[in-house]
């Protein structure tokens, strides 16, 4: 039986990493590998390894790191970028449990990890659902938590009347304490060889013996304690406890309060919300919990793993705001993976690129990186086509004065060719210096077991996948496809008003843009445009033929639900389930393949096994196999990478049907529905915007709305309006 999975990280150790026992916010690591593997490093079979002879034997597993260089300078802030499934999220946990030997284990590192997991403590995201929001919060900080527990358990040993109680509660940190340093001294002792090795042992040893000692001497009875140990000992109590209280005093709870409130009202929090217990919020607001968590902790390393997945745009322009701020006051470095790229342009200043198994690094934002990603791909491209239009050229030269040499036996010829051929063959490849110069082969590729320059390879594009959507069906007469007329809706009759009065046309080839706070009825808008709620007044029409293709927030999360229940359930069979004698085997693969679904992942992988990426991929299949005329998406983003959402935003631009789009991402809703083909970001090619329509075609509406206080308010100026009024409130909060 397989073990759960498990990560084994390896690297190259210096002895300052050895010898490294302070906390840092820099990490230097060189040839770090990372593997995931299912089976335990004990599970395998020796006859194996004894194969290997003296070779070193790998774990049997995924490698999704080979030989990268892992570098961060102290207080910079880095984006992590990598398709789906290239080992992003893996990474960062890590590094967060510092399993890369590399990484000191003073170091504070805290951690934003996109999970739901329940530990056996009744915790959820790291926090106690016993505790309100503030409290959790709060509590989150191990190593205040630590002192504070350290505090009590030694000034209630000086609040009892028996003069060994201070004596007891002294030994049994000791002991605590020397278990945690034995834990090190074995992990040491694991990773090292050699004399290091040999010191590590001797170490090791010593843990060993110190724990035996204070095990004893906490074992001791009331008895066998004399007077100079109590005395000793009591001391030594009291002067830990001076200690631990002047760090807690240093620490200043009154204004980490002050900070946990503040952040949690700048993630959307209100002040009645505070009180409540965790137990009582969605998963949603429990992560910005998490997310308050890990930002008052200001500790040396902050790894934020997909932050505004849950936040609305207040929330991400106030995290935006709040992250520079840190940049410029604390030097805790920042590791962050999202999907949106304005916030990654905003907060980062060097760009990680996880690929092909290896770590590159960028200097700069997102916008840069891209912008140089292009011209590197222009530059080395033409310069291999000339290259190889060149190499050609020799070649058929080399040909000819072989021919001729041999006819002639010239031997001037032969050389020729000779000489020729030795250019094509250690002269041919990248033609700058590493310094950006030209290339010189006396000096930049020097000593007698080098022969060749470097191959000039072109970067290839990271956008995975491409996305193809089918063309809608067409109507057989013309008509509004949907449309809105003064519609309110409140739950009951006492209840305050949701939407109030709205009134909405959608035809075919519009595009509608719906932004808004979280609570501000965008879900509830939607929901009462596809038939789910029936309005409180005014008047829902559809066209006769209409065809609605409806993707939900939760759409994500019940097909999860579905592979669970039927584990053999894959793509491919659930589509063909659903389009039944509408579409056969063979369409119903060409639509999989064309959303990024291809071959075995569509036939064999079951739907429970696919990431968050796949089955947005797979909720978007479902939902366009029958060709609608209007796509209404809510919250398409979240389960997605950069890439992925450019693929996106390339497909639902050239479709020719209506589409209404909930969301968060500005990007998103500049691209499809403004139409605008963003400067800052690389579209694809096949992008269709404003400047893309062709002119005989009928002009798209493209409007924004903003649903505010149950209004529904077009933004003339569209995200941009939206966004710098969102703005001025996020400075008004920062200021307070």
């Amino acid at each position: 039986m397989l073990s759960a999975p498990t990560i084994l990280a390896t690297c190259k150790q210096t002895r300052f990493h050895l010898l490294d026992d302070n906390p840092t916010p820099e990490i230097d690591v060189e040839g770090l590998s990372i593997t995931v593997t299912s089976a335990a490093p004990e599970a395998v079979d020796d006859s194996k390894l004894k194969a290997k002879g003296k070779g070193k034997a790998k774990a049997a597993g995924r490698e999704l790191i080979s030989d990268g260089h892992l570098r961060l300078k102290g207080g910079t802030h880095y984006g992590l970028l990598g398709r789906n499934g290239t080992g992003k999220s893996t990474l960062l946990r890590a590094m967060a449990e510092k399993l890369i030997p590399g990484i000191p284990h003073p170091t504070r590192i805290a951690i934003l990890q996109q999970t739901d997991d329940q530990d056996e403590s009744g915790s959820t995201y790291g926090l106690k659902l016993e505790k309100t929001a503030l409290e959790s919060v709060l509590s989150s900080d191990e190593t205040r938590n630590e002192a504070v527990r350290l505090v009590d358990v030694l000034s209630k040993s000086f609040e009892t009347e028996d003069p060994l109680e201070p004596v007891r509660a002294i030994r049994k940190i000791r002991h605590e304490q020397a278990g945690k340093k034995l834990f090190l001294a074995q992990k040491n002792a694991n990773l090292k060889s050699g004399a290091r090795g040999l010191q590590a042992r001797k170490d090791l040893k010593a843990a060993e013996a110190k724990l035996e000692s204070t095990e004893e001497l906490l074992s001791q009875g009331s008895d066998a304690i004399d007077a100079e140990a109590v005395q000793t000992d009591t001391q030594d109590a009291v002067e830990m406890l001076q200690t631990l209280q002047a760090q807690l005093e240093d620490l200043n709870l009154a204004d980490m309060e002050k900070e946990a409130r503040r952040v949690l009202l700048g993630l959307g929090f209100k002040e009645d919300t505070l009180g409540k217990q965790v137990s009582t919020l969605s998963g949603g607001w429990r992560m910005r919990c998490m997310l308050a968590a890990v930002l008052i902790q200001k500790p040396d390393i902050m790894i934020l793993d997909e932050p505004t997945n849950f936040l609305d745009l207040l929330g991400v322009v106030w995290l935006e705001n709040y992250l520079q701020q840190l940049r410029d006051t604390s030097p805790t470095t920042i590791l962050l993976v999202s999907h949106d790229r304005d916030f990654v342009n905003a907060v980062c200043e060097e760009i990680v690129i996880l690929k092909d198994q290896k770590l590159n690094y960028f200097r700069g934002n997102l916008a840069a990186y891209e912008q140089d990603f292009e011209e590197q791909k222009l530059y080395l491209g033409r310069m291999k086509e000339a290259q190889e239009r060149q190499i050609a050229h020799m070649e058929a030269s080399i040909r000819e004065n072989m021919k001729i040499g041999k006819k002639t036996n010239d031997d001037n010829k032969l050389r020729q060719a000779k000489s020729r051929q030795k250019k094509v063959d250690d002269r041919m490849g990248l033609q700058v210096s590493a310094n950006g110069g030209r290339f010189k082969l006396n000096r930049d590729l020097v000593g007698y077991h080098l022969s060749s320059r470097a191959e000039i390879e072109v970067p290839t594009d990271e956008r995975g996948a491409t996305m193809t959507l089918p063309d809608a069906t067409e109507l057989r007469f013309p008509g509004p496809l949907v449309s809105l007329e003064g519609i309110s809706f409140r739950y009951k009759k006492d209840d305050r008003v949701i939407l109030d009065d709205i009134n909405l046309v959608v035809h075919m080839g519009d595009r509608v843009g719906i932004m808004g706070l979280n609570g501000s009825g965008k879900t509830t808008l939607i929901r009462v445009l596809t038939g789910q709620l029936v309005p409180s007044k005014g008047k829902v029409t559809t066209h006769s033929r209409l065809k609605l293709g409806y993707y939900g927030q939760h759409s994500v999360e019940e097909l999860q639900e579905r592979g669970r229940g039927e584990p053999g359930l894959t793509a491919l069979s659930l589509l063909m389930t659903e389009a039944g004698d509408s579409l056969n085997e063979g369409a119903v693969r060409g639509l999989l393949s064309s959303m990024g679904l291809q071959g075995r992942i569509a036939s064999d992988v079951p739907v429970g096994k696919l990431s968050g990426g796949q089955l947005v991929r797979l909720a978007l299949a479902r939902i366009v196999w029958s060709a609608p005329q209007l796509l209404i998406l809510d919250e398409i983003t979240t389960h997605l990478d950069f890439h992925t959402v450019t693929a996106l935003a390339a497909a639902l631009s050239s479709f020719n049907g209506a589409i209404i789009l909930v969301s968060h991402d500005r990007f998103l809703i500049r691209a499809v529905i403004e139409g605008k083909r963003d400067t800052e970001h690389k579209l694809d090619d096949d992008f269709e915007g404003v400047e893309e329509e062709e002119e005989e075609s009928p002009v798209r509406r493209r409007a924004v709305f903003v649903v505010k206080a149950g209004k529904f308010n077009e933004q003339p100026n569209g995200v941009e309006q939206f966004e710098h009024s969102l703005v001025k409130r996020v400075h008004k909060m920062l200021s307070q």
